[in-house]
């Protein structure tokens, strides 16, 4: 998979972006564990990419849910054993 960043808010600390092979858009947050620091990615439709990446504090709800693990069955990526928590 190859993920590249169309956009990234530090101040909320997320970024937006498409999965190259696929063509998903995805929401990313950083995550840390006690070996890595890495991102989680979440399946996004367009409309939201483009809504968030004009109105980037319209994200803040989704990014609550993903950061408290209630976004899940949107993950791109399924976490493995030790997965991080938001950094």
């Amino acid at each position: 998979m190859k993920f590249t960043d169309l956009f990234v808010s530090r101040e909320l600390r997320f970024s937006l972006g498409i999965e190259e092979q696929s063509g998903r858009y995805y929401l990313s947050i950083p995550v840390a564990n006690r070996m890595a620091d890495y991102e989680e990615y979440y399946e996004i439709d367009r409309a939201a990419l483009e809504r968030y990446r004009v109105d980037p504090a319209a994200a803040e709800g989704f990014l609550q849910r993903c950061r408290n693990r209630e976004a899940d069955e949107l993950l791109i990526l399924k976490p493995g054993s030790d997965r991080g928590v938001p950094a």
